[in-house]
């Protein structure tokens, strides 16, 4: 690890248990997003600043159910040759979130698949749209985007609450929130229910984990980027860490969800580490994978793991991108975060996607 990170972290592990909360939370924003900030009262002086965590609450609160307010609320243009890409709301009537939707140009001819994809800290919709064209790959094979936006109101820096107990879990929290937002938007236009997917960035790719574990009868493969397995951190003490060096959760056999994972291996805000937990929490460890190293034509080199049941079916891949840092492989320079040297990420995600429509689950944990 960077010697700057390492020294940033230790601040903020000893601010949490000094009790200054607003202090160390406001050392966490480079951690995931490597852009500096204000330092916060009883920061070190110059320290990068990095906002993971903050007290925050929804509002109204879950004992009074928001009035549920979709994209039919606002203009809602048709399909053009192009697709549309329309604003909505939605949630689970306790708390909700505004997202962006994209409807490609083939809506309406037959069911397509859906992509939820979950942004990562400082991203809206826009930008992690721009940043991954996955819109261009929507509109090329025809399927749905969903774009959920996370509310500075429930995180300062809009990262997805993937390290607090209260939000990792079937039926709670930002899960249960994004599993009903999901549904609502499957209800209202022509998806594919075996075919919807997740796939997000750095703490949306946490969080992708999450609803890969929590409701696997919904999401029938995820994507992780730069990410951490589910219940890799029960708070911000064990978030740093996982973050510093890896958090494999203390959990029973393995998901079996289909996943596939990418992460550059000189990542200094989320430990590459994390990418093989993942990949450890949906497939086991039993087997080695199958494994081969190549190049980008005039760009990154790369080393992509495939991991097999013993009847041969693939359960999870592994897209190691050599010389990568916190940024999405093969993206473009219009978003933030992105890599334009490395591998295809959406392009790779999307032919993992298509080739794991959703086999029968139960649901987990209840039906919530």
């Amino acid at each position: 690890m960077h010697p700057k990170l390492q020294h940033l972290m230790q601040d903020a592990t000893r601010l949490v248990r000094g009790g200054n909360l607003a202090a160390a939370t406001a050392l966490i924003k480079a951690a995931l997003t490597g852009s500096p900030a204000k330092p916060a009262a009883g920061m070190p002086p110059n320290a990068d600043a990095i906002v993971l965590d903050v007290e925050a609450r929804e509002v109204p609160s879950p004992a009074t159910p928001l009035p549920q307010r979709e994209e039919a609320d606002v203009a809602t243009p048709r399909p053009s040759s192009g697709g549309t890409f329309v604003p909505g709301r939605g949630g689970d009537g306790r708390a909700q979130r505004d997202y962006k939707l994209y409807v490609p140009p083939q809506a309406g001819q037959r069911p397509l698949p859906l992509v939820v994809m979950l942004h990562g800290c400082t991203q809206d919709p826009d930008d992690f749209a721009a940043g991954t064209r996955m819109n261009e790959a929507a509109r090329r094979e025809g399927f749905f985007v969903l774009y959920p936006a996370q509310s500075t109101q429930a995180n300062p820096q809009r990262c997805w609450n993937w390290f607090k107990h209260s939000h990792q879990e079937r039926g709670r929290g930002e899960p249960a929130l994004l599993a009903a937002m999901t549904r609502s938007v499957m209800a209202r236009h022509g998806v594919d229910p075996a075919r919807v997917y997740v796939a997000g960035l750095s703490a949306g790719g946490a969080m992708a984990a999450i609803l890969g574990d929590a409701y696997p009868d919904l999401y029938a493969a995820v994507g992780v980027h730069s990410g951490l397995a589910a219940g890799a951190a029960k708070g911000l003490p064990s978030a740093l860490a996982a973050m510093r060096s890896g958090g494999s959760a203390a959990r029973g056999a393995a998901s079996g969800v289909p996943t596939i994972v990418f992460h550059g291996d000189a990542d200094q805000t989320v430990h590459p580490a994390n990418g093989h937990d993942v990949v450890r929490a949906s497939a086991g460890s039993d087997r080695d994978p199958e494994a081969r190293r190549q190049s980008v034509a005039g760009g990154r080199s790369y080393t992509q793991r495939v991991h097999r049941s013993p009847g041969g079916e693939v359960l999870a891949e592994h897209w190691e991108v050599h010389g990568s840092g916190h940024a999405w492989s093969g993206g473009s320079p219009q978003g933030s975060y992105t890599d334009p040297a490395g591998p295809d990420a959406t392009e790779q995600m999307l032919r993992f996607f298509l080739a794991h429509p959703r086999r029968e689950v139960t649901p987990p944990h209840g039906s919530a």
